[in-house]
């Protein structure tokens, strides 16, 4: 059967409301890759289990071009909704907070749109929905199952609020970020409030220690270099009249040079632990690393800018956002092991990524399914 553009769209819609309505945590993803392979299931496209809760199908295999991978990603964040939309969690606790419901809804269209053409597809392509994306290396997972096994070349892309609808951005090298994250156990001597200099007070230490680190950024690092120091988190809780024996930090960070990041995270056990002991107290530092920088191929990136131009025009370019953007994606893997290239569209609207109350743009479904299309040389739709 073949489906006109207008109805897989409407499908694509569908999908991501429904998809939107059961999100599940990273390595959870079982009812959303059920819901997703019936879908390639009913669009005729054959299929294989790839890293427990991820899904791989690849079209047009015997195909003799360069062979594409096109990449989305499926799992949700331990956040609470506040949204009126019909299609709002019905996971107390959970939530599609950062629009991967419609990264796979896209890359489904996309899917039904090549599998009607699939005959005069230029190269193999592989389409890959990849679970724990949030902090889980589901991509890691996904390259170890062989979902890259044969590929020549992978794209992604992610919807970004920030940017205005219409507009893109996707830079030679660094898009994204590296990142990883620390926790400093701040231990003292507790005791009664009105006995300060019986005690060795925790709290007192780990203020001091949040100032400092602050300071790494702006005081050890060359102002050329991007990188975010930031304390999130302080735990101290204790009487009014009490001084507790410890208090707890944690915190984030995030650099463009994966070269600079072993360098930061020394400064972090430095600071701390020096700061510690001008204080009385005692810091351990244990340091999480996470993601390493996404660093886009030059040419890979030059045919994701062109697919961009033709689909939203000479002005597609945002020049407003700052590159990198801060923030990190396990798409860095991927890139890390073929040539790749991961774009941030523009979505627009009020609420930002990660946000109780953000909600995916529908209407990007369209554009960027295109822009996938395009990557993996199939007829583009018309409208």
């Amino acid at each position: 059967m073949t489906n006109s553009w207008k109805q897989i769209i409407d499908a694509a819609v569908a999908l991501r409301h429904a998809l939107h309505r059961i999100p599940e945590l990273s390595w959870s993803e079982a009812r959303t890759s059920e819901r997703i392979r019936e879908e390639l299931t009913t669009a005729g496209i054959s299929w294989r289990v790839c890293a427990e809760t991820g899904t791989v199908a690849v079209l047009a295999k015997e195909a003799s071009g360069r062979h594409i991978a096109l990449r989305a990603d499926i799992d949700a964040l331990p956040i609470q909704e506040e949204s009126v939309a019909a299609w709002a969690s019905e996971t107390r606790g959970c939530m599609h907070a950062c629009g991967h419901d419609g990264h796979a809804a896209t890359l489904v269209a996309a899917a039904m749109w090549l599998k009607q053409q699939e005959a005069r597809l230029p190269g193999p392509v592989s389409l890959l929905f990849q679970p724990a994306e949030e902090g889980g290396h589901g991509a890691r997972r996904m390259i170890e199952d062989g979902a890259i096994d044969g590929v020549d070349e992978i794209y992604g892309w992610h919807n970004w609020p920030a940017i205005p609808f219409g507009r893109a951005v996707c830079p030679d090298g660094v898009v994204m970020a590296a990142n990883g994250t620390f926790r400093v156990t701040v231990t003292g001597k507790g005791g009664h409030a009105s006995q300060p200099e019986l005690c060795r007070d925790p709290i007192a230490g780990a203020s001091a220690i949040v100032l400092a680190l602050q300071q790494i950024v702006s005081r050890r690092l060359p102002p050329q270099q991007a990188a975010v120091v930031s304390v999130t988190s302080f735990d101290a809780t204790s009487m009014e009249t009490v001084t507790p024996d410890c208090a707890v930090l944690a915190g984030n960070i995030r650099i463009a040079d994966d070269g600079l990041r072993d360098m930061v995270n020394e400064l972090i056990k430095q600071v701390a632990t020096d700061t510690a002991r001008a204080w009385g107290v005692k810091a351990d530092v244990n340091i999480f690393p996470r993601y390493g920088a996404t660093v886009n191929d030059p040419n890979a990136a030059e045919a994701m800018r062109n697919a961009l131009l033709r689909e939203f025009g000479s002005q597609w370019e945002d020049r407003a956002i700052a590159i990198p953007v801060m923030a990190s994606e396990d798409f860095h893997y991927y890139a890390n092991q073929i040539p790749g290239a991961l774009a941030l569209i523009g979505a627009g609207g009020d609420a930002a990524l990660h946000n109780c109350r953000y909600d995916f743009n529908d209407v990007l479904i369209g554009p960027a399914a295109r822009v996938m299309i395009q990557l993996a040389g199939g007829t583009v739709p018309v409208e």
